[in-house]
């Protein structure tokens, strides 16, 4: 059986149980990449979820992510992995939010939501209402910024170092510490276009 085959077989599949769901919830269903996705409105998805572990049985919450998309009115995209263990059958939720709109803590629906929602904050700086220790998690606590937004800069605001005489560690704005160089990329094979130092053994292919 091709793999195209296999996706076909589990998109048949899962698309009763989308439909049910759809039903229930009163959320949007999607199948893609044998995948089934459910739409949640950022105010129901503690409900949903509540729904999606008690009567459907998805017993356990793999995993809590975000996604940035800069363009949007409401740029993030807070996306739950659940996963139903008497079933075998996971289904992908999602909902959208911005930097200021609050998304409901789902800690009293899977307790592991924990570190995940605390994740995302760090992360993303998404704003989780109801959560009683939202805090950094991956950065430290002096850190600036949220590094996997699309408009972070791929250096960073600060650099930390332990500074010998100071005794500690000290934060310091972002230096490079080499020189920006030129380099000629688009003739690789005839070397660069800029005058270079003369190597010893040089002198002997110009003669």
């Amino acid at each position: 059986m091709t793999s195209l085959v296999k996706q076909q077989a589990v998109e048949t599949a899962l698309t009763p149980l989308g439909t049910e769901m759809v039903a229930a919830l009163g959320v949007q269903a999607q199948v893609a990449f044998g995948e089934l996705t459910l739409i949640a409105e950022r105010e129901r998805i503690v409900d949903v979820l509540t729904v999606l572990r008690d009567r459907f049985e998805f017993q356990q919450l793999v995993d809590l992510c975000g996604v940035d998309f800069p363009d949007r009115e409401e740029r993030f995209e807070v996306v739950y992995h659940l996963l139903s263990m008497t079933k075998n059958v996971r289904v992908r939720v999602k909902l959208s939010t911005d930097e200021i709109k609050p998304v409901p803590s789902v800690m009293g629906v899977y307790p592991n939501a924990d570190w995940f929602e605390r994740e995302a904050f760090d992360m993303y700086g998404m704003l989780f209402e109801g959560h009683p220790d939202l805090r950094r998690l991956l950065t430290d606590y002096g850190f600036q910024g949220h590094p996997l937004r699309k408009d972070f800069p791929m250096t960073g605001y600060t650099e930390v170092r332990y500074d010998d005489e100071q005794k500690r560690v000290v934060y310091e704005p972002v230096k490079l510490t080499q020189e920006f160089r030129h380099f000629d990329f688009l003739s690789p094979w005839e070397g660069a276009d800029y005058p270079l130092p003369v190597l010893p053994g040089d002198e002997k292919v110009k003669g």
